[in-house]
């Protein structure tokens, strides 16, 4: 039974295919003819002779023109591959140059962002743990709080109230008959020290920063500045 091609089977012929036809059918055409000449224009041996000849040759120069377009187009499409895959890799190169270049400068600018931050911070001075240490720590906080007040005039008072000893109290005076001592190094009462205490210093009646800046506030609002006191206050 014969086999029935259906449309779906078919394929189309390449430019070159049909080419190689129409020169097959077109050779065959000639030798055909050369077969059919009259004996009486040719000797009938060499014309049987020269169209098989003639056909292989026509059908070889065919086929070698086909193998040549072949060919050519073979290396068109490989060169056609090869420049799509040069334009891929020069479109990767320069995106990865454009993000290592991006990174590079969003790193510079937190560099320099961390440099300025860091320029700008105020870093906290450490203080001697000392009477010396006490009044310049003390001192940075009455400018912070805008409380006047001199090294000189500190100093002067803490050693005629306490001679510099942070722990002093005194048991004796009016005060301490009342049940309220004065205590540490400006010699201050708890009401006093309480109602004139600067925020961001302890909350304790001895320690030296917090007992020096509560009393340098009270002398402040009583005297004008620590500075004028020369006696008990």
């Amino acid at each position: 039974m014969s086999k029935t091609s259906t449309p779906g089977q078919i394929r189309r012929l390449t430019k070159a295919h049909k080419m190689s036809f129409a020169a097959v059918a077109t050779i065959g055409a000639a030798a055909l003819a050369a077969t059919l000449v009259p004996a009486g224009t040719a000797d009938a041996g060499t014309t049987v002779a020269a169209a098989p000849v003639a056909w292989t040759q026509a059908v070889e120069g065919v086929q070698a023109k086909t193998v040549q377009h072949l060919s050519a187009q073979s290396k068109l499409a490989t060169d056609a591959a090869k420049l799509e895959a040069a334009v891929k890799a020069k479109a990767a190169a320069a995106a990865k140059a454009k993000a290592d270049a991006e990174a590079a400068a969003k790193a510079k600018k937190d560099r320099e962002a961390k440099a300025a931050a860091s320029r700008s911070t105020v870093r906290k001075p450490i203080y001697a743990n000392n009477l010396d240490g006490w009044i310049k720590e003390s001192l940075a906080i009455m400018k912070a709080h805008k409380i006047p007040g001199t090294y000189n005039g500190l100093y002067k008072n803490i050693m005629r109230e306490s001679s510099g000893n942070p722990r002093a109290i005194n048991n004796w005076d009016i005060n301490a008959k009342n049940g309220v001592p004065s205590k540490g190094l400006l010699q201050v009462i708890k009401p006093t020290f309480l109602a004139y205490h600067v925020p961001g210093t302890p909350l304790d009646q001895y320690h030296p920063v917090a007992n020096i800046v509560a009393a340098a506030n009270y002398a402040a609002d009583r005297y004008g500045s620590i500075d004028n006191v020369n006696s008990a206050y």
